[in-house]
């Protein structure tokens, strides 16, 4: 057997303790600004079966083509770690009778996805996203909400740079008659392409204009754009989402060529970057996705919803640390009557650290002043001793008197 060091597979992370603090300035914001909203918190299995995301995402996406990470259970069953939110929330919206509830149903979620991708700064193979969707509306508000959701989040988190770029890909009806343009477009001028272009013209051709290849980035300057080919009640939609926008005073860049790497989505497409990140500037983004539930072998059901990665906001984001958890009380001692003290004191609802390094007096008052706890209740074969570290009086206590001297001083704190 090895004995080589084992260290966390390439493209994964540990977050450790100092690192989950800004963590925590982001699962706050979001649960205050979206629960703010009426969202409540949802949260689905890691690993879906395959079949959800092939059909929910698409056969034609780079996400089901090459970066899931699949396997078969025990029972030979297709099982996937879950690449993106939207389709499991879809699932569970169906298999729970949600569409009984008042609607839309407004759900938000936060936890790990996986992507067997290339690993760049702030991208990663196991990765955290916090997303937001409401299911069971096809109004514009619904959409325009949603935006001013993930607005509000990445302003409140400090991103830098921020822009909002704002599209529509109509429905899937306006959506095939363009895709006939684009297709011709593209054969016309296939010898510019690069190959991973050309190798999915029929597959996936709006894909091309997220190209960087240089020919390939020229032909999609003259290509047809699906914006000038919207149904009259596609373009009423967009019109509504924006004027929305208009009245809350968001700043937005219609960008006509905007797509995203999922099938399932109708009409809105929206997405939030940050230029501190440089050529990879996506912080979120989402849209609309009336298609999904049909997709999954569900009834039409209306649905918008985006997702923001944990680690690109974090990047974007001036650092802000989370309020530093008070600790009322350390006991510096390691005895039966120290542990027997700390317990009381914790059941009273009070922050308790207790002594577990064997430290000397000197280093337990050390320690108490490090994690900056409010008072020290010394064990020794006198008795408790407190100690205000704030005033430096110390006075001897009975023990059971310790925790109601500790209660009165934070309340007059």
């Amino acid at each position: 057997m090895s004995s080589e060091r084992l260290q966390a597979p390439r493209g994964t992370y540990d977050v450790l303790p100092e690192d989950d603090e800004a963590r925590g300035v982001v699962e706050a914001a979001a649960r205050s600004i979206l629960g703010g909203a009426g969202y409540r918190r949802i949260e689905t299995p890691v690993f879906e079966h395959t079949e959800l995301f092939a059909r929910g995402v698409g056969q034609s996406t780079d996400i089901v083509q090459k970066e899931m990470y699949t396997f078969d259970d025990a029972g030979g069953r297709s099982l996937t770690l879950r690449p993106e939110g939207t389709a499991p929330i879809m699932r569970s919206y169906l298999e729970h009778g949600m569409h009984k509830l008042a609607q839309p149903v407004k759900l938000w979620y936060l936890g790990p996805f996986f992507r067997q991708e290339k690993p760049q700064a702030g991208r990663y193979r196991q990765f955290w996203q916090v997303g937001a969707e409401a299911i069971g509306s096809d109004d514009p508000a619904v959409d325009a909400e949603l935006i001013l959701l993930l607005h509000a989040l990445v302003f409140e988190l400090g991103v830098r740079e921020v822009r909002l770029r704002l599209g529509s890909l109509g429905t899937p009806a306006t959506r095939e008659a363009y895709r006939d343009k684009l297709v011709a477009h593209l054969r016309a001028n296939e010898d510019r392409l690069s190959e991973e272009v050309r190798g999915r013209i029929d597959l996936n051709p709006m894909r091309a204009f997220d190209a960087d290849h240089p020919g390939t980035r020229e032909v999609m300057q003259s290509a047809p754009l699906l914006l000038d080919e919207l149904a009259p009640e596609d373009a009423e939609h967009f019109a509504e989402v924006r004027a929305r926008l208009d009245a809350a005073g968001v700043e937005y860049e219609i960008d006509p060529t905007l797509v995203r790497g999922l099938d399932y989505y109708t009409r809105t497409l929206f997405e939030f970057t940050s230029d501190a990140l440089g050529a990879q500037s996506g912080v979120g983004g989402g849209g609309r996705y009336d298609g999904l539930a049909e997709q999954v072998g569900g009834p039409h059901v209306p649905g918008c919803g985006w997702a923001a990665g944990i680690e690109r906001l974090l990047l974007a984001a001036d650092e802000r640390r989370a309020p530093v958890e008070a600790v009322d009380l350390y006991v510096a001692g390691t005895g039966v009557e120290a542990f027997a003290l700390a317990a009381e004191a914790r059941r009273a609802g009070l922050a308790v650290q207790l002594e577990l390094a064997g430290r000397s007096r000197k280093g337990m008052l050390k320690q108490a002043d490090r994690i900056g706890a409010r008072y020290v209740a010394i064990l020794d074969e006198e008795g408790t001793q407190l100690k205000d570290m704030e005033t430096g009086e110390q006075e001897r206590l009975a023990p059971d008197a310790v925790v109601a001297h500790v209660i009165r001083g934070r309340h007059l704190a």
